[in-house]
């Protein structure tokens, strides 16, 4: 009797001891092991990337500023052309003859006030004695006066021949890039004729884009006195071709427009960018991007530990429960993202730099349910 009542004792206690470990089991496995890591931090530059245009710094056509046939061409339709560089040259001859007209006509007004001062001399002299009436010595000022008008007129209409027959050669008013000729050798040209051609210079060049109010002021730009060199000393500008490749010439900010447009919310904005090679030409479309020079520390997460639901992008955050070691509380943390980086994906809002964020197994948690962390390192040998 007493046997049987010992054996019966014995079994009983294995089987609570049984049910116990498998309640502690059922309870581990209730619990999902995830794998988390607290959130890192990089040093970025904050941009901002927008449509823009490339114009040319110079942009001007060629006239005519006389009329008269084309004698020659001195250029190649589209070359580069230097400063002062021959362009065109118009039939000088009538413009030489009347600059030899000009230049005779002062002679004969030079003549006639040596005489006219003569006269005057004299007459000077003689009015005194009576020889001559106060009238008739008048009569000598006012002669002397008059020559002396016609000279400076004599004079003005050399200086208006010589202009006239330097307009004869048309020289480019700046370096650039020369279009095609719109006029042919023996044309009549003249101020009324039209463009002869065109010229764009090239480096360096302008690019043109507006920005939104808003993001004027996340750029920092609004802390400076709103002049272009002070903008320019805020911020750094890159442009982007539209086959994806970064231009390898950093660009400056040279013009802030003085009012915010009220109908689109934008505010305009050009910057300069050398273009030694000449590789952006005037009207081309690119990305305009402006970056601040300063770096600042930012948050940044695997982009694989971002989820998405109706109410935009979230994350798990692993929350000590204070009680347990080793377990924790998986919170819904909203962010809101910026840039992808190389590390993950920026976000801007939404995290502190000691969170700790779930980054797998993120398929068995739920907000305010209570999970254990494994490491990294576990978790791959698991699954290997």
């Amino acid at each position: 009797m007493k046997r049987t009542l010992l054996i019966t004792a014995l079994s009983s206690s294995l089987f609570l001891v049984g049910c116990g470990e498998k309640e502690e089991s059922q309870q581990d496995v209730a619990i999902p092991l995830v794998i988390a890591k607290q959130v890192t931090t990089t040093s970025h530059h904050q941009s901002k990337s927008y449509i823009g245009r490339v114009q040319a710094v110079e942009d001007t056509t060629i006239l005519a500023q006389v009329s008269g046939y084309l004698k020659s061409r001195e250029f190649e339709e589209g070359q580069m052309v230097e400063k002062g560089q021959l362009l065109y040259t118009i039939e000088p001859s009538s413009f030489q003859a009347q600059l030899a007209s000009a230049r005779a006509s002062i002679a004969q007004a030079n003549a006639d006030l040596k005489k006219a001062q003569l006269d005057f001399e004299r007459g000077k002299t003689l009015l005194p004695q009576g020889s001559i009436s106060q009238s008739e010595f008048d009569a000598l000022t006012a002669n002397l006066l008059g020559s002396e008008a016609q000279v400076k007129a004599a004079n003005a209409q050399f200086k208006l021949a010589e202009v006239n027959l330097s307009y004869t050669q048309i020289r480019a008013p700046f370096s650039g890039r020369i279009s095609e000729s719109m006029v042919s050798i023996g044309d009549l040209v003249s101020p009324q004729s039209g463009i002869l051609t065109t010229i764009v210079s090239l480096d360096p060049v302008h690019t043109s884009f507006s920005v939104s109010e808003r993001e004027r002021l996340e750029l920092g730009m609004d802390r400076v006195h709103g002049d272009a060199d002070s903008e320019a000393n805020a911020v750094e500008v890159r442009v982007i071709l539209e086959n994806g490749q970064v231009f390898e010439q950093l660009g400056e900010l040279d013009y802030l427009g003085n009012r915010i447009d009220v109908n689109t919310g934008t505010i305009a904005m050009r910057a300069v960018v050398p273009n030694p090679e000449h590789r952006l030409l005037p009207g081309q479309h690119i990305r305009v991007e402006l970056r601040e020079k300063e770096q600042h520390d930012v948050i940044v997460v695997p982009r694989k530990a971002v989820q998405t639901d109706l109410e935009g992008h979230f994350v798990m955050v692993a929350v000590s429960d204070g009680m347990i070691e080793q377990e924790y509380v998986a919170e819904r943390h909203n962010v809101t993202l910026g840039p992808q980086l190389d590390q993950g994906v920026i976000v801007t809002s939404g995290l502190d730099r000691q969170d700790t964020i779930i980054t797998q197994g993120l398929q068995r948690v739920r907000n305010g349910v209570s999970v254990r962390i494994d490491s990294p390192a576990t978790e791959n040998h698991k699954g290997g």
